[in-house]
């Protein structure tokens, strides 16, 4: 079974590394555009609206599609559009906690690309940020890091990772894919892929 991850995302694909997936790369062309302000409903959307997007052209296969926002104070930040928001989003999160909603879709397809088994969750970790400094906020947004992340900072970052003080739940949920909770559902839902890992490693 061909496993595909339906993202573009380097640290996604470099945590799926770590499980020891043997996997392709097929990132969906899926709008991320949405009025859904629920956030359990948007990431679990979004991910399954991925996985599916791959899915039709793509046989015999295991595929994984996920989305990550970041919630704070019930408002929903996603990845910045330019340094200003960046910015702005960084001052909102200084010295407040917030959330990070990942969702996860796995869709396996037979010979004719429709899907014959599914499993659709999220994760929510709580991040505890402290004061930041704005020229730690500036000097951060200079590297050009925060541009393509939810909430314009990365956990795994040489600067994202000195603002955050502590979290509450899963870290790699916070880097972009939740790593206990999806090699639950696998060995529950796809146990003859745990098994291919197993025979490979």
């Amino acid at each position: 079974m061909r496993i595909i991850l339906a993202s573009q995302s380097p640290r996604r694909k470099k945590l799926l590394q770590q499980l020891g997936f043997k996997f392709d790369v097929i990132p969906s062309s899926v709008n991320e555009d949405t009025d859904e302000k629920d956030p359990v409903l948007l990431v679990e959307s979004l991910a399954l609206q991925k996985a599916r997007d791959v899915s039709t052209s793509n046989s015999n296969s295991l595929i994984i599609g996920s989305d990550t926002i970041v919630v704070n104070k019930n408002k929903i930040l996603g990845k910045p559009e330019n340094a200003i928001e960046a910015s702005e989003m960084l001052n909102e999160l200084s010295g407040e906690q917030h959330f990070v909603y990942t969702g996860v879709a796995v869709l396996e397809t037979n010979s004719q690309s429709k899907i014959i088994r599914s499993v659709n969750f999220s994760v929510a970790t709580k991040v505890f940020f402290s004061n930041l400094d704005q020229k730690d906020i500036d000097a951060y947004i200079k590297t050009g890091s925060p541009m393509d992340k939810a909430g314009s900072y990365g956990i795994q970052d040489d600067w994202g990772a000195t603002f955050v003080e502590k979290i509450e739940g899963d870290f790699y949920n916070v880097v972009g894919l939740p790593l206990n909770r999806l090699y639950s559902e696998l060995k529950s839902h796809f146990p003859t892929v745990i098994k291919r890992i197993s025979l490979q490693n």
